[in-house]
């Protein structure tokens, strides 16, 4: 037997027989108090407890500084307001079967003076969490907010869109640069306004949790948000890659023009999906758009030719507009 045979046995033995040490079981590993229970229900299905973080956002919300016991039983107690912007902390949770209006008492403070109680469905609507990701969802979940939005973007776009016409500039869809990347851009905005409200309308107790607990991500998150997080910065990436095309290929008058009918064309995606969604009208609109959207392009948007002499993209043969040159 050589020396490697001797030296491999050896290390072999001394894995085989080596001392291991095993770190004794605890029987209170698993040991939970009656209130940590409770506090473990109560995240698992309203997805927020104790010393979370929440941003008043209603003009002023009052609190009850004594027990709510004591409002129960008509008894006198004092109330303290918060104000908008306030940052508030959840102190204490308790829950009140006796309480025919609601159930879910939250005890939140401001500070070490400014603290008191308040029903859960009072609270939650003028209230935020206090992180801007959740702050961005509040304000474009706002349906009244969706409606007057609706209206001023039809508005502007509307007059974008005469303007761009009587100026014979460029636009999305219809009179377009040779890119994809606009054309693309109003596809996934588009596709990322149906995909949000179905997840809304399909699981609104997942897409509620991620509210609370925003991430930008798309790992940490189940598979239908990991891909709309992925849409969201599929979005970033395609806009960039657009303004930079855009900024190739017109001169800054023409490309501030073209930015500005292009957001108008997004805002009009994002409106109009979002909303038909939620009455599963998007679903077959959206496939007409992207019908819609891919003809255009192909057809109008598309350059097929080069201009032989200053080498400008051109979508059919003939003078070429930049230097004047037939192209045959």
């Amino acid at each position: 037997m050589n020396r490697l045979s001797l030296f491999v046995i050896g290390v072999l033995s001394l894995l085989f027989t080596g001392c291991y040490h095993q770190t004794p079981e605890t029987s209170d590993a698993w040991i939970v108090t009656e209130e940590q229970m409770d506090s473990i229900s109560f995240y698992t299905t309203h997805h927020y407890t104790h010393n979370y973080n929440f941003l008043v956002t209603a003009d002023t919300l009052w609190l009850i500084v004594q027990q709510p016991t004591e409002v129960l039983s008509d008894m006198l107690v004092d109330s303290v307001a918060v104000v908008r912007d306030d940052r508030l902390v959840v102190a204490d949770i308790m829950t009140l079967s006796s309480d025919t209006i609601d159930s879910v008492w939250v005890q939140v403070a401001r500070d070490q003076m400014t603290m008191g109680w308040i029903h859960e469905q009072q609270m939650l609507p003028g209230v935020a969490p206090d992180n801007p990701i959740s702050q961005f969802i509040t304000f474009f979940s706002d349906t009244h907010l969706l409606i007057m939005l609706a209206f001023l973007v039809v508005v502007l776009a509307a007059y974008t869109l005469r303007m761009a016409y009587r100026h014979n500039a460029r636009i999305v869809h219809f009179n377009d640069i040779p890119s994809v990347y606009p054309m693309l851009l109003a596809i996934l905005v588009s596709a990322s306004a149906v995909f949000y409200s179905t997840i809304q309308l399909a699981d609104p107790d997942s897409w509620r949790h991620y509210y609370y607990h925003p991430t930008l991500n798309p790992f940490a998150v189940p598979l239908h948000l990991s891909l709309f997080l992925i849409s969201v910065w599929a979005m970033l990436l395609i806009a960039i890659a657009a303004l930079d095309d855009i900024r190739r290929q017109l001169s800054f008058t023409e490309a501030i023009l073209y930015c500005l009918g292009l957001m108008g064309v997004l805002a009009i995606d994002y409106v109009v999906f979002s909303i038909s969604t939620l009455y599963y009208i998007g679903y077959p609109l959206l496939i007409a758009y992207v019908a819609f959207a891919i003809y255009q392009y192909v057809h109008h948007g598309r350059a097929v030719y080069i201009c032989g002499q200053c080498g400008a993209t051109l979508h059919q043969k003939g003078k070429c507009p930049h230097c004047g040159t037939v192209n045959v």
